[in-house]
């Protein structure tokens, strides 16, 4: 399955969302202008891109950890059983905490990682995915911030995957399997 041969078609440009981040993060200062401090958390690993671009933007202190939740495998396909692969290191009880996505499509994980983190009481939680696929929504879940919506079409790049490859494009891009009429 992953030695599909494929294209790729770009669908967002890296000026796209670098301007797009410069307006969330304005959003999110204004969210949370009253923090100590801000826990950034991002799922990794898609959003390791994404949330390096935008704790750069925001103009408030911030503390980033990390927690890695996977439902795909090396699918395109989810399958919608998420599975915590890796824990945070500090504790979010009582402080702010912004958590950080790549791509919100069925909903399974960001709904199970904020149940989880929310269990934890945080004084306040928000949460910003970079794309919303809604038509692939599966559970009653949204984003406090999204930064593009997209259709349903598998992505890759700034930080997405697919089968461990193109995390490293800027921009993000549609896939197109050449074997596909």
């Amino acid at each position: 399955m992953t030695n599909r041969p494929y294209t790729i078609d770009r669908m967002i440009s890296a000026k796209s969302i670098a301007a797009r981040i410069e307006d969330l993060s304005h959003e999110i200062e204004a969210e949370f202008a009253d923090t100590e401090k801000l826990i950034v958390v991002g799922l990794l690993r898609g959003s390791f891109v994404f949330i390096a671009d935008i704790v750069r933007e925001l103009d408030l202190p911030v503390e980033v950890d990390f927690l890695e939740a996977s439902s795909y495998g090396d699918g395109t396909e989810s399958s919608r059983e998420v599975r915590i692969m890796k824990d945070l290191r500090g504790e979010i009880g009582g402080r702010d905490v912004l958590v950080v996505e790549d791509i919100v499509d069925t909903g399974f994980t960001l709904r199970h990682v904020l149940n989880l983190l929310a269990s934890r009481e945080p004084r306040k939680m928000r949460s910003i995915a970079l794309l919303d696929k809604p038509s692939r929504r599966e559970v009653d879940i949204r984003a406090d911030w999204t930064g593009f919506e997209i259709p349903d079409e598998f992505v890759v790049g700034y930080g997405i995957d697919y089968a461990q490859r193109n995390r490293n494009l800027p921009f993000i891009g549609k896939v197109r399997f050449t074997d596909e009429t």
